[in-house]
């Protein structure tokens, strides 16, 4: 009995995607190993921050790099870096923000139930444009002497209706005013730990540790200028400031090291082509069920570049509709996890699944079918 049998949770398989409530995503047992042998010190915590901070910006081709607890802390953070600087009078101030610069620009289309964490730290949202479209000139009359920074959230998904990262970046930069992207969940590709800072000159760049990257849930990771790093760093844990109770272990910084060391040395072609095996196998199995459509899907729910399986049913057909499809796979012993696609539809993801788990969601369905 494992530990989560004796407390009466029934495992889950993940053929949803890398959500916070199911857990985030494995780590790999180089992480494992590497937070259990952090467990066994104590340690110095600014000199740890600031020697992980040292390789992580090594390993991503960035200036600086600082390890938080989950992307929305590092959302908060940037948001309080942009705001404060590394000014330990106006730190020291805080939640006060009187007198400094307190406006963050955010493209309407980019509105996310996540943005509640700039606003944590004191920040004014000023939105853009609309969810349909908008307008550099519109960008511009939204900067003002309170401006503080702006915020783009990347993603295919959410690119509809905004100005590009490129354009936003211009137009910011021309206003001397700093570009937080969110790219929570923007891997793979493993470049993008770099792309978007190195190569088209955002200012901050902040990832999820327990996705793709596979480290500790509650970490994330951030990296860019030295100058706003350190705003960070100033404004959270160890120090006893506002960003303090989002506290960050040595298990989590040393895990989230051992993670991006880990992700980089992968074969992400190879990945990718077992995930294109995996959706072809959903799609041959189910394309002839009577009553089921089956194809292959791109990009998935956060505009990364992986494939996933649709499949819809008809409940003249089947009897079923997506919804009760759905809960049948969850109320079994494993629970099976897989996200809506409208009344009829359902998505399966591969990049989730542990070998042979592909073929337990296909059993499953077949006799729930």
């Amino acid at each position: 009995m494992n530990i989560y049998e004796s407390l009466g949770i029934r495992r889950i398989i993940n053929a949803d995607t890398t959500l916070t409530r199911l857990g985030g995503s494995l780590m790999p047992e180089p992480v494992l190993e590497a937070m259990n042998e952090a467990a066994k010190s104590f340690v110095d915590m600014f000199e740890l921050q600031r020697q992980v901070g040292h390789r992580l910006a090594e390993l991503t081709h960035n200036e600086a790099a600082y390890v938080c607890t989950g992307a929305a802390a590092g959302l908060f953070l940037a948001s309080l870096a942009c705001m404060t600087g590394a000014d330990l009078k106006a730190i020291a101030c805080l939640p006060s923000l009187a007198g400094l610069k307190d406006e963050i620009i955010i493209h309407c289309a980019h509105r996310i139930p996540y943005d509640p964490a700039v606003r944590l730290a004191g920040a004014k949202l000023v939105e853009v444009g609309n969810a349909i479209q908008t307008f550099s000139w519109e960008f511009e009359a939204a900067i003002t002497e309170r401006t503080a920074a702006v915020l783009y959230i990347a993603g295919e998904h959410l690119s509809f209706g905004v100005l590009s990262l490129p354009e936003t970046i211009e137009i910011a930069h021309a206003h001397s005013l700093p570009v937080i992207v969110d790219a929570a969940a923007q891997l793979p590709p493993p470049e993008n730990l770099w792309h978007f800072t190195r190569d088209l000159g955002a200012d901050l760049a902040i990832f999820s540790g327990g996705k793709d990257l596979r480290g500790p849930q509650a970490s994330g990771l951030m990296v860019g200028r030295a100058d706003l790093i350190e705003a960070c760093s100033e404004n959270g844990t160890p120090h006893q400031r506002l960003g303090r109770a989002m506290k960050v272990g040595k298990e989590e910084m040393i895990g989230l090291l051992a993670a991006v060391e880990w992700y980089l040395q992968q074969d992400h072609t190879a990945r990718m082509s077992n995930f294109e095996v995996i959706v072809q196998f959903w799609v041959d199995t189910f394309s002839d069920w009577p009553g089921v459509t089956a194809r292959r899907d791109y990009p998935n729910e956060a505009g990364r570049p992986l494939p996933w399986a649709l499949l819809e049913f008809d409940p003249t057909v089947t009897g079923l509709n997506a919804a009760e499809v759905q809960q049948q796979l969850w109320d079994g012993d494993p629970r099976i996890a897989v996200s809506l696609a409208g009344p009829y539809g359902i998505h399966l993801t591969p990049d989730t699944l542990e070998p042979g788990e592909a073929e337990i969601v296909t059993d499953r369905l077949k006799q729930i079918l």
